[in-house]
């Protein structure tokens, strides 16, 4: 049987060459042999449209000024272009006439040639220059481009339903560049960095366990910004055509079609929170030109509020940005098969249309959980921005999981040995049940914290074991650039040049410690590409514009420390074979909580829990630079499933109730 996802229906109520009100963007009518195209400008006092062919960007071969008395509903401008118009016709963009009043909002310049933010392809000419963009005057052979839709076969979707994950849910966070772009990753030279790289790659992921892969932006943005991470967008709609062998959206679906098969959930880290035309200096590619202050949130004198730290902050508020959003989501739901979402900066859903915080009653976040819930998607919240920190219940959306960066600082912290941190790491492991409470306090929902240690912002695995100091200087920021407060430690020798074999232990154990951790807490559990065979960036905590080997992959490693990756996909699997420990809802009866021979001990460096299920599991856990002796204060029969200070994986039975953990070690029990 053949898997088919919904098919949206291309029609438009019509009144001839006029145009009308349809799907935005350019809708390609197979019936009429015709486009129709429509654009949403408020401010706007003119609109062209352009058609350009296959070669000659400067010259347009169809262009069409539109009359607001006949091609204007409302602020929708719209127009109807029959093919035998422009049967040549390939790519096609705006010029937007408009008055120049920054002050007041409005930066319209009839000159640039601007691309459509339905655009569901983007085109960069060879001589495309984000230096023109920025200039004013014409950019007539330099600007981005839509690709013009035309009719195309349905596509094959396979014979597997979407994967829907629950408590198997292991989230792998991954670069789809990085993670195949060197000569070692093994996949073919033409396809290494791309969609179809990664579909090489499906049965090491596999075998790793993973069920969630989520990529980092593939929403097509800035080639030219030097973002390697992605978080500069373009086109919401658009795949990044950097990463295609050929044909950016059918490589993308194929690549989708065979993560599902292979029982893969797919899930897009998306920024919505700004765009890459940046602050006052940056560049005009489409909506500051468009609709400026229809698209942004602005200040006093027309400047750009900037709570992402990127220039600008989208207006998520007004119906415009609304709508670009909502149908964002649900071209790479329903089209490109992708089944769930991590928001960038999340907050700004929360924000008013003049940028104040609201968190009773924002629209856009209610409307995004209903196309997540007809849609079946995942919803994942950065819930926070530069000026607002929303994690918790703060975040409206029960619906939604949370990116729990309180998850990520209170593990590092007590495994690094800090004092004071038991009572933090209890809440982290049951659930965050001071961020995601139900009820008067005796029960926690935990499905919603996304728990990790380690993402690409940020150090990875090896260096946050490797280094006491960020070494950012290569970004070109002067070290200035990327946290400072990482609550790292070197295991006692900075950076890898020289370690002696006993740090190179200790930072071994430390990174099983952090995993088997991980891997132990309720919620849903996340960690970086390469952190399981020791992957370093040389402690470069913020690597956004290192598009080299720096954040490339160096696969050379995975046998060089294929202990490590072994004891990650033994703890994966351990995790999935227990549902009780994923569990959708924690009453506090579920877990009794231990000192290492008693009651917790607040004042220490260690801590004890018993986990009630089909299978009860004793977990001892020693963050304490010396061996502990702990007492087993529950039950009998146990088995060693996991010692962090053993070399590789030592399941045995377990004769006493008395048991020494070795300095900085994690053991875990299974009752018998």
């Amino acid at each position: 049987m053949q898997v088919n996802y919904p098919k949206r229906v291309r029609t438009v109520e019509s009144w001839g060459d006029e145009g009308g009100i349809g799907p935005p963007g350019a809708i390609w009518l197979d019936t009429e042999q015709a486009w129709n195209f429509t654009l949403y400008s408020r401010h706007a006092t003119g609109v062209m449209l352009l058609l350009y062919g296959a070669t000659d960007f400067v010259k347009p071969l169809f262009q069409l000024q539109l009359n607001p008395l006949k091609n204007k509903t409302a602020r929708i401008w719209h127009c109807l272009v029959q093919l035998q118009s422009a049967p040549t016709a390939r790519y096609y963009g705006y010029r937007v006439q408009g008055p120049w009043d920054p002050k007041n909002g409005h930066r319209f310049d009839p000159d640039k040639v601007l691309f459509d933010p339905y655009a569901e392809q983007l085109f960069f000419p060879p001589d495309f220059s984000r230096e023109a963009a920025r200039q004013p005057g014409r950019n007539d052979g330099r600007a981005v481009l839509g690709v013009l839709p035309r009719e195309e076969a349905e596509f094959n979707w396979g014979t597997q339903l979407p994967p829907r994950h629950t408590h198997d849910a292991v989230v792998y966070e991954l670069h789809v560049k990085g993670f195949t772009a060197r000569d070692n990753s093994g996949v073919a030279q033409e396809k290494r960095g791309t969609f179809l790289g990664l579909i090489e790659k499906i049965p090491y992921l596999k075998e790793l366990g993973v069920t969630v892969v989520e990529l980092l932006p593939v929403h097509q943005f800035d080639p030219q910004e030097g973002n390697y991470w992605g978080y500069m967008t373009l086109g919401f709609l658009a795949p990044h055509q950097g990463y295609a062998v050929r044909d950016a959206v059918a490589e993308f679906r194929q690549m989708v079609r065979e993560f599902h098969e292979a029982g893969i959930e797919v899930w897009l880290d998306v920024v919505y929170n700004h765009t890459a035309e940046g602050d006052e200096a940056g560049p005009m590619y489409s909506y500051r030109g468009i609709d400026n202050s229809s698209y942004y949130l602005l200040g006093s004198g027309g400047r750009y509020q900037d709570h992402s730290g990127c220039g600008n902050t989208t207006r998520c508020a007004h119906p415009s940005v609304r709508a670009l959003v909502l149908r964002s989501l649900q071209h790479w739901g329903e089209r490109m098969g992708v089944d769930g979402f991590r928001f960038d900066l999340a907050s700004v859903f929360m924000r008013n249309e003049d940028g104040s915080i609201n968190t009773d009653s924002p629209a856009i976040a209610a409307e995004i959980s209903a196309i997540a819930m007809e849609l079946n998607l995942r919803l994942v919240a950065e819930a926070w921005d530069v000026d607002a920190y929303l994690l918790g219940r703060s975040f409206p959306g029960l619906a939604w999981r949370q990116w729990n960066g309180q998850f990520r600082d209170d593990v590092r912290a007590f495994v690094k040995g800090d004092a004071g941190m038991v009572g933090a790491l209890m809440q982290r492991l049951y659930g965050s049940d001071d961020l995601f409470p139900d009820g008067p306090g005796d029960v926690c929902r935990p499905y919603q914290s996304v728990n990790y240690v380690t993402a690409h912002d940020g150090f990875c695995l090896h260096d946050l074991v490797s280094y006491n100091e960020k070494r950012n200087q290569a970004n070109g920021q002067e070290n200035r650039d990327g946290p400072a407060d990482n609550r790292s430690w070197n295991c006692g020798w900075e950076g890898d040049d020289g370690a002696p074999p006993e740090v190179l232990a200790l930072r071994r154990r430390q990174v099983k410690n952090f995993f088997a951790l991980l891997m132990l807490a309720n919620g849903t559990p996340m960690f970086c590409a390469g952190d399981e065979f020791l992957n370093t960036q040389g402690g470069n905590n913020n690597p956004y514009n290192q598009d080299n080997e720096t954040t490339w992959l160096d696969w050379s490693l995975l046998e060089k420390n294929r202990d490590v990756s072994r004891f990650f996909q033994h703890l994966i699997a351990f995790r999935k074979a227990r549902p009780w420990i994923g569990r959708s809802r924690y009453w506090r009866e579920d877990v009794h909580w231990y000192g290492a021979n008693g009651p917790v001990d607040f004042a220490s460096r260690t801590l004890a829990y018993c986990l009630h299920g089909p299978n009860d599991l004793y977990v001892m856990i020693n963050a304490f630079w010396e061996p502990v002796r702990f007492h087993v204060q529950e039950g009998r029969n146990w088995k060693r499933m996991v010692d962090t200070s053993q070399q590789d994986i030592a399941e045995e039975p377990v004769s006493s109730l008395h048991y020494e953990l070795a300095p900085r070690s994690v053991v875990v029990l299974e009752n018998t």
